[in-house]
């Protein structure tokens, strides 16, 4: 399945590169959405051996991310950066479809 509405910012390709190298076997960082959290969706960060029957491989260069197909319902659109600040690093997704979102940026509702 491809989708070329989500997309992957050279930050955080970058960032998931330097990550998988110190992982023995991950091939790809997973982000999911999940109920839950302040506004009602929460996203989710794991790393993933390999993608799964139904998930969409979205790639910047060697760097890859997985979303499965219910997921990715809710990411239409989005784009999957890495921001480094004075506040910390993290992996944001700025996501379209929101209407709200938490102070801390991984909560949101549609």
């Amino acid at each position: 399945m491809t989708n070329l509405n989500v997309t992957l910012s050279d930050a955080a390709a970058k960032r998931i590169r330097e990550i998988l190298a110190g992982e023995e076997g991950k091939q790809a960082l997973r982000v999911s959405v999940e109920g839950g959290g302040c506004s009602g969706f929460s996203y989710k960060f794991d790393l993933a051996d390999a993608p799964g029957a139904d998930d969409t491989v979205i790639a910047n260069g060697e760097a890859k991310v997985l979303i499965d197909s219910l997921s990715l319902v809710y990411m239409d659109g989005s784009q999957i950066d890495f921001v480094d600040n004075l506040l910390g690093q993290s992996f944001q997704i700025h996501n379209p479809n929101a209407v709200a979102s938490c102070g801390c940026g991984t909560s949101f509702s549609v």
